[in-house]
């Protein structure tokens, strides 16, 4: 799914990133808290989120995040979106609430990041 795609799907607005438009996306990752992105996370990962400090950013960096998702009318502080500038993280924004951003993105075939014992189920 392109990046395109996501934003038709979700109602959302890229904030920066937009050279990244066609980007394909393989697969998405849902959470407020960074400590378990960082754990479960893999590169490529489309990171949907309602942490809005820079934080969130750092965090995709590190994680080599192909770009960030912004739920329920969040929206990244200046310093987060200075950043993901400089890093060239494409930013989007969505109203809708974790559940149903990512939902809607599962029943479209983007897969999620699944953990060893989410396989075995």
């Amino acid at each position: 799914m392109t990046l395109k795609e996501i934003i038709r799907l979700l109602q959302a607005e890229i904030i920066c990133g937009e050279s990244h438009i066609d980007d394909n996306i393989e697969f998405a990752g849902g959470s407020d808290l960074m400590s378990d992105v960082l754990a479960f996370a893999k590169p490529g990962i489309l990171l949907i989120t309602g942490l809005s400090n820079s934080q969130s950013v750092r965090t995709a960096d590190i994680i080599e995040a192909k770009a960030i998702v912004y739920v329920r009318g969040k929206k990244p502080d200046p310093e987060g979106i200075k950043l993901a500038k400089k890093k060239d993280i494409p930013i989007l924004l969505t109203d809708l609430m974790m559940y149903t951003a990512c939902g809607l993105l599962y029943s479209h075939n983007l897969s999620g990041v699944y953990s060893e014992s989410d396989k075995k189920s």
